[in-house]
This record gives C-alpha cells, structure tokens and sequence, in this order.
C-alpha cells in the first residue's frame, strides 16, 4: 500500500472514527486509483492534476461501473485528495473539480394491499405472543415508523382515545394517526397481555423474557410470518415502511403529510413514492384505453 494510503488510514481510524467498512471501502478504492495513475512506478501524487483523474473517472464509466459505484470512488478521491492538500502533499484540491454522475433513485420494493393484509391476518392471537406480534405488524404499517422507532416506543407515547402516537426519532419528534385496525390490535395488547410480558416496562414492546425487543428480533419476527404467509419476497421491516407510503401517495393522500408522517426532512425523499404510483396508472390507462395497443 502507497505510504500516502497507509497515512490516510491512520487518519481515518484514529482522527475521524471512520467505520471497518468505511476504511476498506477507501482502501480498495484508492489502490485501484493508484494502480491507474501509476504512482509508484515514476510518478506521486504530487504529479497528478485534474486531467489524470478526470481520466480515471471516464475509464470508471468506460468500464460499465454503475452511477453509484462510480459516484463512491468519486467521494474516496475527494476525502483523500482534501488530506493530501491539507498536509501540503497537493498544490491544489483537483477533485474539487469532479462531478459525481446523477443517481437515478429506484423506487423501492413494496408489498400490494393483498400480500400486506395476507401477512397481517398471520398471528392469530391465541397466545399472548401473537398479540404482541398482532399490535406490532399492524402498528408499523397503519404509521409506517422506522423499526428503531417502533421497538422504541414507550407506553405513553400512545393515545389511543384520539387515535395517535408520539413518534420519536434522533433529531425531533412528530405525531402519526392511527387507523382503527390498528387502535383495535393495539387496545387488546395492552388492556389483556401486555403487563403480563412486560412488567414495569416503560416500554411499549418487549421481547417475551421482558427485556427490550432488538431490531433483529423484530426482523425475525416478520421473516416467520411471511413464511407462513406464503409470500414469496425478502421482506424487511423497512418494506412495510415502504408499502404504507407507497399505498397512501397511490390512493391520493397529499405528499406533504407522507413526509411528516415518514419524518423525513427533504420532500424530495419522499417523491420516489410518486413514481410507483406514476407506474401504476400508466399501467392501467394501457389496460383500458381502447387505442393504448394501436399501431
């Protein structure tokens, strides 16, 4: 590894806090930048200059890299190149001059109405587990809360009378209604099983040993209920976040409510659900409009 890398390494784990995978993925990139530049073998970083790693860059796209791929090595070369200037190693900052490719954002997977029904009829409440697991399914799809916020939910927190709860997230808090589904699974919960899983617990969900629910014990949770579902896709707690979205903007409901109950802060976050319904009706005018198939 160039002695530059290596530097840049030591500044990454002990200055910055970089992650493992952050710290590999910038090693693997810049090895290959350095393979290309041919530094080490008669040339060094002081060398380079914006024509060489605009070079590289087309030879990433030349090699039918994806945006994103592309956009990443982009992002090592301008950390690494801004600590190289910094320590005096550069003249100038030439990453400063790169553009990273335009990311197409992909719509994400969801589940249909049928297939979310389907999995949410799965625990059948003939044990105090199902309850739980009942209120739990049926809560993150009526708010469309993140797993954390879900399995971080406290008792006060609901407010089943006026058909809300308090959602809280690392920056702010928002309040989320609920549907009568939900108001229904989360009332039996907690008149009838709830204190007997969790105590004392200000917590609204517990695992059955009474200790807080993991992120991954909910993943496993919603794993054996689609396998008994029968339905046929990876699905993940984040899914289900996606689908009540999607469902909502599909049905017409106002994009600038989905993005204060998803909590996002850019609304342009919450556009990609626009395409799946885009996507949706053009398949239907195709279906139905009698000259949709004309040549």
């Amino acid at each position: 590894m160039n002695a530059y890398i290596q530097d840049y390494v030591t500044y990454l784990n002990t200055v910055k806090r970089a992650s493992q995978n952050t710290v590999a993925s910038y090693i693997r990139d810049l090895n290959k930048l350095t393979t290309f530049l041919g530094i080490d073998q008669g040339k060094s970083f002081s060398d380079v200059n914006a024509t060489d790693l605009s070079a590289y860059v087309m030879d990433l796209e030349q090699q039918g890299l994806s945006q994103a791929t592309i956009s990443r090595n982009i992002s090592s070369m301008k950390s690494f190149f801004m600590y190289l200037f910094r320590q005096g190693v550069v003249a100038d900052d030439y990453t400063d001059q790169l553009k990273p490719p335009k990311l197409e954002k992909k719509v994400p997977d969801t589940l249909s109405v049928a297939e979310v029904n389907l999995l949410l009829e799965q625990p059948q409440r003939s044990t105090p587990k199902e309850v739980r697991d009942k209120a739990m399914l049926e809560l993150l799809y009526a708010t469309g809360m993140r797993v954390s916020e879900l399995i971080s939910l406290k008792l006060s927190d609901v407010n089943l009378p006026l058909g809300y709860i308090l959602c809280r997230d690392t920056n702010k808090e928002r309040v989320i209604p609920i549907e009568n589904a939900a108001k229904n699974a989360l009332s039996v919960y907690i008149n009838t099983v709830r204190a007997g899983i969790c105590g004392d617990s200000e917590y609204l969900f517990v695992n059955m040993k009474g200790q807080p629910m993991s992120r991954q014990g909910f993943w496993k949770l919603i794993k054996s209920y689609a396998k008994k579902a029968g339905i046929d896709k990876d699905i993940t707690p984040h899914m289900i976040r996606h689908s009540f979205a999607s469902h909502l903007v599909s049905n017409g409901a106002d994009l600038k409510a989905v993005q204060e109950m998803l909590g996002h802060s850019d609304i342009s976050t919450t556009q990609i659900y626009l395409r799946s319904r885009q996507s949706r009706i053009k398949e239907e005018y195709e279906k139905a409009h009698p000259r949709a198939k004309a040549r």
